[in-house]
């Protein structure tokens, strides 16, 4: 067995495939010890990986490609896709069947604080519907707890979360008004390293991956219910109903689908969400950030 510590950045549903390799052994089974740590953020995950403390991590593919837009050197690469779609839902008070995006533009919306993906990824859905984000000065940054209760004292019109606090917030009355995960492959969760740590532990890493994979398969054909058994150790202060209701709508909007092979196009639509936000200048390419040697399906996924 090899024994390798992998961070998350911070616990959530949206990171299922992660939970589920740990927890049914998928890991143990290629040989793997895996011991998990939390960071408690995305920032002091990538900390971890450059200090030498940890082996790899899971973050958003944005944390190499925002390393690499600085500085071509930067060390971090990403393999292992996870979770290809954006997990992110917008929730208002009471059914809205005829909502769209340009409805945000009069909009007072509550935008997660906690994260920066979410918002570039709004922000380049207003911007390709032909609205200019800058002049909707309603859109408010903060918690996403903060945000869920404005929206239900009446405070925002909107807010901007993911499970398990949309399924709390619909038994109080908000409907899930848009799925960010509709626009299609977005490049949100994936494994990352060091290039270092890559080329010293590669046998290992790739072992990984494999379990990976292993996980994404099993929570493709297994029902409902025996995924939110699986997922329930690990969301211990997650009511079971709206656990179960998270993994059905992860589920229908196809957030853990696919294989380990990340998608080209789907790092380029989260660089040019990047770009056209602000967060970088330009795009440093899907080879420059994408360890391919670890890719052990090729581009099917």
């Amino acid at each position: 067995m090899e024994r390798l510590v992998l961070i998350e950045p911070f616990r959530a549903i949206f990171y299922a495939p992660y939970y589920v390799a740990l927890e049914r052994g998928c890991f143990t089974a290629e040989g793997i010890e895996m011991m998990l740590e939390t960071a408690g953020t995305p920032d002091a995950a990538a900390g971890r990986l450059l200090d030498g403390s940890a082996d790899l991590a899971w973050s958003g593919p944005m944390r190499p490609m925002l390393e690499r837009s600085r500085d071509a050197a930067s060390p971090l690469r990403s393999f292992g896709a996870a979770v290809m779609r954006d997990p992110f839902l917008l929730m208002g008070m009471g059914a809205r069947p005829d909502f769209s995006l340009s409805d945000l533009a009069t909009m007072r919306v509550a935008i997660p604080s906690e994260v920066p993906t979410p918002w570039w990824c709004l922000m380049h859905d207003l911007r390709l519907a032909g609205i200019d984000p800058a002049a909707c000065p309603g859109h408010v940054r903060m918690p996403m707890p903060e945000g869920a209760r404005a929206l239900l004292a009446g405070e925002v019109d909107a807010v901007m979360l993911f499970e398990p606090m949309a399924a709390a917030l619909e038994e109080q009355g908000a409907s899930q008004w848009y799925a960010a995960a509709s626009r299609g492959p977005t490049a949100y969760s994936a494994l990352y390293a060091t290039t270092t740590r890559i080329a010293e532990k590669h046998a290992a890493f790739t072992a990984v991956v494999r379990a990976l994979g292993v996980a994404k398969d099993w929570l493709r054909d297994a029902e409902d219910a025996a995924i939110v058994e699986v997922l329930a150790p690990r969301f211990a202060d997650v009511e079971g109903r709206h656990l179960a209701r998270a993994v059905a709508r992860y589920r229908g909007l196809d957030l853990w689908g696919g294989t380990t092979h990340l998608p080209e196009a789907a790092l380029d639509w989260l660089a040019a969400a990047m770009i056209s936000s602000g967060a970088m200048a330009h795009h440093p390419g899907y080879e420059s950030c994408i360890d391919r040697s670890l890719d052990l399906v090729g581009p099917r996924g």
